[in-house]
């Protein structure tokens, strides 16, 4: 073998070695730049998405079924627990007692009562409350009537200004010709109202006796 040959063979070894090397270079440089390290070369682990975790919440009310039950409370129609209450002379503060559906002897305040004028989505699903028409500005609520609170549930409707009295909407104490109760449970034709509002049964008050 000639020189020639010989030079020709070792140039063109060369030439493909610095080839492979300047291959391999780009190579590295593209994966890892320009450190020894290479941390980008390392294999990816596979993940899975953390599941969102859902909010507790409690049962949507819907119509005819009961609202959040306490501990020790009693099951009632919501307009049982009205009649009782305009019945025992609608008092603010002073107990009055009623007979949940379980026939238990219970008893309970305003404060059991006041939830059914002020809580929207109670009567039916998607409900609106009744203060979002009947509310204390009484030159723009519906029938100048304010449902937010005792003396304005008392007041009645039709009233000139927040010290007068109006139209009793309790009957006088007799719940079953009460306008309130028409309201709720007859048929009638006025803005905001339906034709005939879900039976209710909701927990309020608390049992007189224990239940065992």
């Amino acid at each position: 073998m000639n020189d020639d040959v010989r030079k020709t063979i070792y140039a063109t070894l060369i030439i493909f070695i610095f080839g492979v090397l300047v291959w391999v270079s780009f190579i590295f440089v593209n994966a890892c730049g320009f450190t020894l390290t290479c941390k980008q070369g390392n294999l990816l682990v596979e993940r899975t998405p953390m599941p969102t975790l859902v909010p507790a919440t409690f049962p949507v009310v819907q119509p005819g079924n009961s609202v959040a039950v306490g501990a020790g409370q009693c099951r009632v129609a919501a307009t049982d627990l009205l009649g009782a209450w305009v019945a025992s002379g609608a008092s603010e503060t002073e107990a009055f007692e009623f007979t949940d559906i379980n026939s238990l002897n219970c008893e309970a305040t305003f404060t059991d009562v006041k939830p059914l004028f002020v809580d929207a989505n109670l009567w039916y699903a998607g409900s609106r409350s009744c203060v979002s028409c009947h509310f204390t500005d009484l030159t723009t609520a519906a029938a100048q009537l304010d449902l937010s609170n005792y003396a304005g549930v008392t007041s009645g409707s039709r009233r000139v200004d927040a010290g007068s009295t109006g139209k009793d909407i309790l009957g006088g104490g007799n719940w079953e010709s009460s306008l309130l109760l028409n309201f709720i449970s007859s048929n009638h034709d006025v803005p905001g109202h339906i034709t005939s509002v879900p039976e209710l049964v909701i927990f309020a008050g608390t049992p007189l006796t224990p239940v065992p």
